[in-house]
């Protein structure tokens, strides 16, 4: 069974043509539980987001800040595995129609086993990962496995990115590249910044992918100021915030579907 990468880029191209950014959201698997994770990210769906990422957890997450740490310790202390993750990504796009990508670090994948991962992402429904630590130079063998299984291969760049090393990058990718608005960790911010309209521009400049802009939304102001020079708004501890906040499964599960609204009117008012 092959993958989604073409239905992450019919998405992408959809939003385009209704002039606006997409909207995708994260959200870690396994968290509160795996069955509450998987009825968040449907919410998510369901309040407007084109398009999800599900986090695989880790242990040593270094791109990510605490409020996505805390999520993923309490994913791992529930024992959450990377078959959860696969039935997370199978259940919401089962239900939805929709991409679903899957967020990891290296490590995970080389111990499961590269032909492996990729397979059963591919037969679970998934569109991709993306591959935050994943060296480009080391790449080959996973974009081999994930190009033969119809996965996107999403690849992050930085403000300290130079622009051959930008091009190196692009090249290699597929489906969108992942544009880190501004050094340090995942998190929200009081302002997102010029760094990323800049970094945006300059990856624009090597590659005719879409380009999404992640690291520091959280409302709809900042996702309309990010749509105005993205193509996708990616929003995660905006998300996971609500959910730690919840009193309850059902309460986090509403607020993240509301937070999805809200952050879907922000991209269509760019």
């Amino acid at each position: 069974m092959s993958g989604n990468i073409q239905l992450l880029s019919d998405t992408l191209a959809a939003a385009k043509a209704e002039n606006r950014a997409a909207l995708i959201a994260y959200l870690p698997a396994g968290f509160p539980t795996v069955d509450g994770g998987i009825e968040a990210v449907k919410a998510v769906f369901d309040g407007g987001a084109d398009i999800v990422e599900v986090g695989l957890p880790h242990s040593d997450p270094v791109l990510d800040g605490p409020v996505i740490q805390s999520a993923d310790d309490i994913a791992l202390r529930g024992g959450v595995k990377i078959a959860d993750v696969m039935r997370t990504v199978r259940e919401a796009h089962e239900a939805t129609g929709k991409p679903v990508l899957v967020m990891t670090y290296w490590n995970p994948i080389d111990r499961y086993g590269i032909e492996r991962f990729t397979t059963e992402l591919a037969e679970a429904g998934g569109a991709g990962c993306i591959l935050p630590d994943l060296p480009v130079e080391e790449s080959v063998e996973w974009r081999e496995h994930a190009e033969k299984n119809g996965l996107a291969t999403v690849f992050v760049v930085a403000p300290s990115s130079r622009d051959e090393r930008l091009a190196k990058i692009t090249a290699a990718g597929s489906g969108f590249v992942y544009a880190a608005s501004l050094m340090g960790v995942t998190g929200t911010r009081t302002s997102v910044g010029l760094e990323a309209q800049e970094l945006v521009r300059r990856t624009r400049a090597t590659t005719e992918l879409p380009v999404c802009v992640g690291l520091g939304v959280s409302n709809a102001e900042q996702a309309a100021e990010v749509a105005g020079f993205s193509d996708g708004v990616i929003v995660g501890s905006a998300f996971v915030k609500r959910m730690l906040e919840a009193p309850d499964a059902a309460a986090g599960v509403a607020a993240v579907r509301a937070l999805a609204g809200e952050l879907a009117e922000g991209v269509r008012k760019r």
